[in-house]
């Protein structure tokens, strides 16, 4: 058996990750699997004789969401596209909020006199023309808000429900409701009802799930710093001597038995043995402790760790991912894609989530519909039970609470 760490993509709740999970288990040859939602990773295990990495990514694009492969944690590994990519994606949240939030407070604030029954002087009633309304809601649902009905349709077709199903059903009922009193109010009017219009509520609820979504964002963000703190603590390069000559290059280039000469305030490039001079070096990197540690010829000495006074040539016996820093950024990366028993529950619990909450919703159509005989009562109540619903604390809060108690805990130790 074989183990293998995926990268995921496209996930937007717990419930995707329970899906993605299920993909992945009915792949022929997968002997275990576990998606992390809040780390985005899927620790597989397989049998390489029945399937392999490329047939796991197969199911998993099939299924509409994206994997690639973690290439052994190794240092060298530049994941500054994968910063960018967030950071872009924050910046993108960051102004569709405080678009729709503009939007949203506009329009609150023209619908207060129809809420409150009250004549409000300093409030316009234009503000409050559905037309108008219908015209400011149009690019908050479906600009700002397009995703939920993108990934809501993509689950559909797939023979699931997401969050996002919750999110695009509640949204999308409250907005083709507010159509038709703003299309053919006499219709309404005809049957005894107020042509109310709903438009405020759906933008007020896309703008605050992107506000949540945006403060998630920014959590992972910075849970993923740790990881990349230990990588930075790595040496860019290390000063090699070879055919008689000292060579700066790049610490991937260093294979074992290179001889590394390493001068005071300089960091440790690799893992390896003292063989000439000697000095005092700073492992709080590793000991979490600062007193300086002396070094003599045949002392081992730990990548990372801090040359103090003296300089001295080594011989490294561990390089790339054999390192001991890079196995203490596997175990951190481990600790964050493994799963509390606590979260296993919640996943469990998450499974059902959704389909019971669409079920509920339906009842409570059906209930108030049939004793109040007034549908807007019926679509508001069933409304409500959809959005508060979302966005799952559930299922985002018992991932994201180890993610960053590990990143706590991890920035700490170094």
């Amino acid at each position: 058996m074989e183990n293998a760490t995926l990268k995921l993509r496209g996930m937007s709740c717990a419930a995707c990750a329970n899906s993605i999970e299920a993909v992945i288990r009915s792949v022929s040859g997968v002997e275990a699997c576990s998606v992390n939602f809040g780390a985005e990773h899927a620790s597989i295990t397989y049998d390489p004789r029945k399937t392999g990495i490329a047939q796991i990514q197969s199911a998993v694009d099939a299924a509409g969401y994206s994997a690639q492969p973690i290439q052994d944690h190794v240092l060298a590994v530049d994941d500054d596209a994968e910063r960018r990519e967030r950071r872009v994606e924050q910046r993108t949240l960051t102004r569709k909020v405080w678009i729709s939030g503009m939007i949203s407070a506009t329009l609150v604030i023209g619908s207060l006199p129809a809420m409150t029954g009250l004549p409000i002087s300093f409030i316009p009633i234009w503000l409050h023309n559905p037309w108008l309304q219908l015209v400011l809601t149009t690019p908050v649902l479906f600009w700002a808000g397009g995703s939920f009905f993108v990934n809501g349709w993509k689950a559909f077709k797939r023979r699931t429900a997401t969050m996002d199903t919750l999110v695009a059903v509640g949204t999308g009922t409250a907005f083709f409701y507010s159509l038709f009193p703003t299309i053919a109010p006499q219709g309404l009017t005809a049957q005894g009802l107020r042509p109310d219009v709903y438009f405020e509520a759906a933008a007020v609820i896309v703008t605050l799930i992107l506000l949540g979504k945006r403060l998630e964002n920014r959590a992972r963000g910075q849970t993923s710093e740790a990881i990349r703190n230990l990588i930075g603590l790595q040496s860019k390069t290390a000063r090699v001597i070879r055919a008689g000559r000292e060579v700066d290059i790049p610490i991937s280039e260093v294979v074992v038995g290179d001889r590394i000469l390493v001068r005071p305030g300089e960091k440790v490039p690799v893992d390896g043995e003292i063989v000439d001079g000697s000095s005092t070096l700073d492992e709080a990197m590793v000991t979490g402790e600062s007193v300086p540690v002396k070094k003599r010829p045949g002392d081992e000495v730990i990548g990372a760790t801090i040359n103090k006074t003296g300089s001295f040539t080594l011989r490294a016996t561990r390089v790339g991912k054999d390192t001991v820093l890079a196995q203490i950024v596997k175990l951190v990366q481990q600790a964050q894609g493994s799963k509390a028993p606590i979260q296993r529950l919640a996943d469990q619990v998450t499974g059902w989530f959704v389909p019971a909450v669409m079920a509920i919703a339906i009842l409570t159509f059906i209930f108030w519909f049939n004793l109040m005989g007034n549908i807007t009562m019926a679509l508001m109540t069933t409304v409500g039970v959809l959005i508060i619903a979302c966005p799952c604390a559930l299922g985002l809060a018992t991932p994201t609470s180890i993610m960053v108690g590990t990143g706590k805990g991890q920035k700490t130790a170094s």
